[in-house]
């Protein structure tokens, strides 16, 4: 079988994540990457995992004559950007075949739409990297309700909860730069599984239709003086000024189109979560039956006491964004393909070498953003908007949320 050449174009956090779960999947190499900081730790890395033998390149076209499929990892201010350099070194003739993007697609709709307009222009395969989708935790929950669903109909309630202590890099916490705060980093996430655990088996991941967003965005562990400190001094970011939100919550309500039926989906995600880490919550009800996923329920954990804890060297060797050295913690043995990380490579991998779009392509990436912006606008509003209004639909292809334009302060601090 036929071998995936990828280039990546970003070798950050969530680039080196990626590439451990690689280590999974077949049919794969890592051929090309960006050179920027941290590529020659992650070039050294795929070397000495036989991922490839990956050699850098300085510029955005040399890697789409040197790969397959790019992998774009980058900050969200630089993706649009870097979809035009793919876009144009494809039509000045790129044998490249496919993209990937990582979450989120676009900082806006707008954004979003131009990204699957130049991939398209250019006749490239996309995928959308949402690897909560993938989750093998879900889905396996999933497969074995559905005898139950065919009885007794489907589920009517989903709740995703995603939860940390705060991003690792200083654009993550800069609003203008990210694209907004907590809701736009992981209520992406949240948003989508819920839709995903509620579409019934058999049908397209987008035939729920959403009816209306209700959400509330708030400040309140990294608004307070002690930490707004704490943030300026780490990241140089000033959150008196430019602030986003660390907490969100809301409910998306979504139409079955051929029964009528009204089902509802609700997220809530923070950057304030001080426990031992990530944290990664699913549950949904239906009638007579219902799951629940909890990342933080191992069948591993460690303890560390007081004595012994000058010898943690790296917590988050243990889990996902750690902020605990001692006491009892959970520890995942395979923490990437846990996260979905390894399937949605998988599935992109396969989905390519076969000549067609991944599971969730572009298209599915912009219909996500659309539904996080829409979430933005109803906190915005301070009430639930509809979302088959046209005018509501017309007013979210060009909307930026306050929060994305600086003016946090504004709504966050009233």
């Amino acid at each position: 079988m036929k071998t995936l050449k990828l280039g990546y174009v970003g070798s950050g956090f969530i680039a080196k994540f990626l590439a451990i779960a690689m280590k999974q999947v077949r049919h794969c190499e890592l051929s090309a990457i960006y050179e920027r900081s941290g590529a020659a730790e992650l070039a050294k890395y795929a070397k000495e995992n036989r991922l490839g033998e990956p050699k850098l390149y300085d510029s955005i076209t040399e890697i789409c004559n040197h790969c397959d499929a790019i992998v774009i990892f980058s900050p969200n201010y630089t993706r649009l950007a870097i979809m035009e350099e793919i876009a144009d070194a494809v039509k000045a003739g790129a044998p490249l075949k496919g993209v990937i993007c990582e979450k989120p697609l676009g900082r806006t709709v707008e954004e979003a739409e131009k990204m699957v307009e130049l991939a398209r222009g250019a006749d490239l395969l996309t995928c959308y990297f949402e690897n909560q989708l993938h989750m093998n935790a879900i889905n396996n929950a999933l497969a074995q309700l559905r005898p139950q669903q065919k009885v007794m109909g489907d589920f009517t309630l989903a709740r995703s909860t995603e939860e940390h202590a705060g991003p690792h890099s200083a654009w993550f916490w800069d609003p203008t730069r990210q694209g907004g705060g907590v809701l736009s980093d992981m209520g992406c996430h949240s948003i989508a599984v819920c839709r995903h655990i509620l579409t019934p088996e058999g049908k397209p991941n987008t035939f729920l239709k959403p009816v209306a967003m209700q959400c509330d965005t708030s400040l309140l562990k990294w608004g307070q003086p002690k930490y707004r400190d704490q943030l300026k001094e780490k990241f140089g970011v000033d959150y008196s000024k430019t602030p986003a939100e660390d907490f969100v919550t809301g409910i998306i309500t979504f139409k079955n189109p051929e029964t009528g039926q009204l089902v509802k989906g609700q997220f809530t995600n923070s950057w304030m979560y001080d426990k031992q880490g990530l944290r990664l919550w699913m549950d949904a009800i239906g009638p007579g039956y219902a799951m629940e996923v909890n990342s933080l329920i191992s069948p591993a954990e460690i303890f560390v006491g007081d004595e012994a804890a000058e010898g943690v060297a790296d917590a988050e060797t243990a889990l996902e964004k750690s902020t605990a050295s001692r006491g009892l913690l959970a520890l995942h043995n395979n923490e990437a393909d846990f996260y979905g990380y390894t399937t949605e490579t998988q599935d992109a991998v396969d989905s390519f070498l076969r000549g067609e779009d991944a599971f969730l392509d572009f298209e599915y990436g912009l219909e996500t953003t659309r539904l996080v912006q829409a979430a933005y606008m109803a906190a915005e509003k301070g009430q639930t908007i509809d979302l088959t209004d046209a005018s509501v639909q017309k007013e979210l292809k060009t909307y930026r949320s306050l929060i994305s334009q600086g003016k946090g302060a504004d709504i966050l601090f009233s």
